[in-house]
Parts: C-alpha cells; structure tokens; sequence
C-alpha cells in the first residue's frame, strides 16, 4: 500500500505540471473528469469519484461509492474550443476576421481517495486522505499572422496539485479541506511568465435520507506574472497580479431510488473583486448547474446535465480608441485595452449540456466517458476614434466549445 501511495503521488505530481484548459465558466472548467462533467458540473453535494470530490467539495470523500475503500481515478479531456475573432474599421477599410489556431487541447488528471485505517473500529477510519491534481482553468487565442494589421496570442494555464483530508463527524456530516499549489503560466505575445501561489478550500456536507446538502469555500489566490507585456509601451516588461477569486458553491443532491441520482448546485465566482479580472471589468458570475444519473440494470450509468453562468466579460460601447486606460498603476492605449478584452480573452460561454455513460465492468473496474458542448455565444462592442481614420472600431468575438472525457477507475 505504501509503494502504491508513493507511485501515484509521483503520478499526480509529473500530471499536475502539464496540461492546459480552456474557458467555460469564465476560465474556470465546469468540473473535472467524465462523471461530474457529464453530469452538468455538479458535485458539491454528491460527487460520485475521488477526482470530483477533491475538486467540488473536499467532505464528499467520505460519502461516496469509493468508500469504504480506495480508489484512484485516471482521465483525460480532449477540449476543442472554436473561437473566431473580427475587427471591423470601415473608415480605414479593415475587415478582418479570422479564427484561432489554438484548438485543440489534452488536459489529463489523476484523483486518489483512500482512509486512514482500514479497520472499522479505529478512530482514524473516520479519515479519509485524498490528492489531485488538474487542468483547472485557462483560456488562449493564436491570431498571429491570421489578423493583419492586427497581431493576437494569449495563452493562460492554471494546474492545481490539491492533497486533501476529510473527517466523517457523525454517520451523517462530514466536513473536509484541501491545500492547493497552484501553477500559472500567462503568455500575452511577449514569452510566458510563470508564478506558483497557494490556496485551498473547506467543505461540509449533511445527509438527510436520500438527501444530501453540500457547501464549498474556496478562497482568493493571488499570483503575480512579472514582465509579461509592455502595457504602457516604455521597453519596459510589466507585471500583472491574477487573483483566482473567492467562490462559494451550494448543492443539493437526491436519491429516490438507488439507481437515481438528481443533483443541483449553485456557485457564485467573484471575479468583479479580483484583480487582473476586475481591472479588464469582468462581472461576478453566478453559475446554475443541474445533473442526472440512472443506472437502467446494473453496472450501467447514463448521465446527462446542463450548467448556465452568464459571460461575466462585460461590454464597453462608444469607447474613446485614442485615450489611456489605468490597468494596475500602467496608462494601456485603450484601443489594446479593449482588444485584450474582447479578442485576447473571450471568456463568454454561457450555456453548456453535457452527456455521458459508465459502466463498471468488475467491483475493481469501471470506464467512463463524458461529452459536453457549450453553445456558441457573440461578443461585440464598438469605440471611436480608430487611429486610423478617426471613425469607428467594431471588436467581435465568438466562442463554442466541445470536450470529450474518458476516464479508468480502480477500486481495491
């Protein structure tokens, strides 16, 4: 047991440093790994494998079909993001319109959850230790030689290594908590700056019969991405402060039936607080996120959901393209303000529906495999005062997603 434990820590750890994801709730993955994405995001309430439970809601280790025992989830997304970018200046005869080279993306993942004791009567087989690590956020455009006179490249990696401890306080509550090293990787055109922060997140969930309530805190993290760009355009690189922000998440789950599982939850993600989000006047977002699965005959699981967060980028119209925007102490033509924004980073998925089927092939093995698809969504605000011709400037962005997930679970 112990070699194993020191082989898939080695595994998490070589995971956690690779990978990239892209946006969905804002630049946020709605969830990791086939079952909880497949299930529209939800989590926080039920999670249903040792990867959800680390990332949704620490305390939903102990209640759980990996318990009383161990299990080890692998998985893999294939995220396939279509983003298509336009700058429209009628006045100096540009019309441009091109779709990013950034568009395919492999995000693999790796979850363990396993007690303390294995003994029954031992204090410590009411703890459980769990450990992740995943692609959680992260978005990216690649325009470069496909919007002249324009130029576009950004590219934004979060991966999170989180060991995690839950405690099951009674038959019915339990309570848990992560620590999560985070690593950043920000590339705006001018090479990568990287940064390392840490956090973590607290959680508790009550049974009540069939019904189970979940709550989740996870706290701001900052990180600063020195020298990234030139933003006031001195020769000299700048540094910009990202905050993953405060969220806070609620959820309800419901088991009539042993082979039916109805949950929902709710998050709100305080991106208006947090800084480098709150400076390009991104909105607080509030995400609705609704899953089922049914096992129609044994060891068969279908599972379908939807999650909905409104596109927290917010649009400026009637923009002045030939003043200066304040962005944390630096005067950025407002001009490649607004392009950043709206071209750079079109965080703007809203409406997700998401697909999936198990099935559990021994009481040691099951595969899983997810499908979800974010509807197309426009953003397109419009300034004056283009440098150009002095008329205006139209900015368009749209974005739609698609994402297939396997996943290989390992009971013992």
């Amino acid at each position: 047991m112990k070699k194993l434990f020191f082989v898939t820590l080695s595994i998490v750890f070589l995971l956690g440093i690779g990978g990239i994801a892209d946006a969905t709730n804002g630049d946020n993955f709605i969830a990791i790994g086939p079952i909880a994405r497949s299930m529209g995001g939800v989590g926080i309430a039920a999670p249903q494998d040792a990867i959800s439970a680390v990332f949704a809601n620490p305390a939903g280790m102990c209640f759980g079909p990996y318990c009383p025992g161990t299990q080890i989830d692998f998985t893999g997304t294939i995220f396939l993001p279509s983003v298509h970018g336009e700058v429209f200046a009628p006045g100096a005869g540009i019309n441009v319109n091109a779709r990013s080279q950034s568009n395919v993306f492999i995000i693999p993942a790796i979850g363990l959850s396993t007690p303390l004791s294995s003994d029954p009567m031992s204090f410590f087989s009411r703890f459980r230790f769990g450990i992740a690590a995943y692609g959680n956020s992260g978005l990216g455009v690649d325009y470069r030689d496909r919007m002249l006179p324009f130029e576009g490249f950004s590219q934004f990696q979060v991966m999170k290594f989180a060991p995690s401890l839950a405690y099951r306080i009674t038959d019915n509550l339990s309570v848990g908590a992560n620590f999560q090293v985070s690593y950043e990787a920000l590339d705006l055109g001018s090479g990568t700056a990287n940064g390392f922060g840490f956090g973590g997140q607290i959680g508790a969930i009550y049974k009540i019969g069939p019904v189970s309530l979940g709550l989740s805190y996870t706290p701001a993290q900052t990180i600063s991405h020195k020298k990234v760009a030139d933003f006031n355009g001195d020769g000299t690189g700048d540094t910009l402060k990202l905050q993953m922000p405060h969220t806070v998440g609620l959820g309800i789950a419901y088991e009539p039936f042993d082979n039916l599982l109805i949950e929902g939850d709710f998050k709100w993600i305080n991106w208006g607080g947090a800084p480098g989000y709150k400076d390009f006047d991104w909105r607080d977002q509030y995400v609705f996120a609704l899953g089922v699965q049914y096992s129609p005959i044994p060891k068969l699981f279908l599972r379908a959901g939807v999650n909905y967060g409104q596109n927290p980028v917010k649009t400026h119209n009637g923009w002045d393209a030939s003043s200066f925007t304040n962005v944390q102490g630096k005067s950025v033509p407002t001009l490649n303000y607004e392009y950043l924004r709206i071209i750079g980073f079109p965080a703007i998925a809203e409406t997700h529906l998401t697909f999936g089927i198990g099935y559990q092939f021994s009481d040691a093995f099951s595969l899983n495999i997810g499908y979800m698809h974010a509807f197309e969504k426009k953003i397109s605000e419009t300034g004056i005062n283009f440098p150009v011709a002095g008329g205006p400037v139209t900015l368009t962005s749209r974005l739609a997603e698609d994402a297939i997930d396997f996943g290989l679970t390992w009971r013992f």
